[in-house]
């Protein structure tokens, strides 16, 4: 079965055609608030990265490309908000969000409410150091960090022991020359879930997570050694 995957981000086009659902942009309108038009001009690197590795873990997906960001314009939690909205309304089962804020906003934590009642699942950034960020601190959001430790195809069940409250890793490495992160571990795992959801359709939000923690090939923080502290 094939699963639709939003993907909240800086587009794409460098997928196979048969792989793109729709597209669509979300810009600032001129009553201050935000409007929907066509994808149209140059992907940012960045959207291009996560969409080769959400495939690459699950090749049968069909994407949305909802881009937030452009050479033009920065993203802003209400555009986030527009673009997660659009998403579930376009079937999307999986959204992801390669991305956080340093703070909460209502625009944003109301939409991730919305869909996860849905049963859409939301899977976002969070960083390996530092405090938590949102959306990956809602509640009902799988929150992911880079983890070194996870190979392709790996990963790991953090149980939140890290500072920002990540649940999940997965590895950090990045797509190409993209620099790596918390985005591309979150790219990854979103293909992960995606692929178990393709094969399990009627899964509960329960299900997944017993799944998820069976099955990680870590438990735990990562624990640097003597050696590597002092270097």
């Amino acid at each position: 079965m094939s699963v639709k995957i939003g993907i909240v981000d800086g587009g794409f086009t460098g997928i196979p055609p048969h792989a793109l659902h729709r597209a669509a942009s979300f810009v600032p309108a001129p009553d201050g608030g935000v409007q929907r038009a066509c994808a149209v001009g140059r992907p940012l690197p960045h959207g291009e990265a996560v969409a080769t590795l959400v495939l690459d873990a699950t090749p049968t997906a069909r994407l949305l490309d909802a881009r937030i960001a452009s050479h033009r314009h920065a993203p802003t939690p209400a555009m986030v908000a527009a673009a997660v909205d659009w998403c579930m309304e376009e079937g999307a089962r999986v959204i992801n969000l390669s991305l956080g804020l340093l703070e909460d906003r209502s625009v944003l934590r109301d939409a991730c409410a919305r869909v996860l009642a849905r049963g859409v699942v939301l899977v976002a950034a969070a960083p390996a150091r530092g405090t938590p960020v949102f959306p990956a601190a809602y509640p009902g959001v799988l929150a992911v960090s880079g983890d070194a430790r996870c190979a392709a195809g790996q990963w790991s069940s953090l149980g939140g022991e890290i500072s920002s409250g990540a649940g999940w890793g997965c590895s950090p490495a990045g797509a190409g020359r993209t620099p790596g992160g918390a985005s591309m571990a979150t790219a990854r795992f979103t293909g992960i879930v995606a692929r178990f959801l393709a094969d399990f359709p009627s899964a509960s939000p329960e299900g997944l997570a017993e799944h998820l923690a069976a099955r990680a090939a870590w438990h735990g923080r990562e624990h640097k050694r003597i050696a590597e502290i002092d270097s």
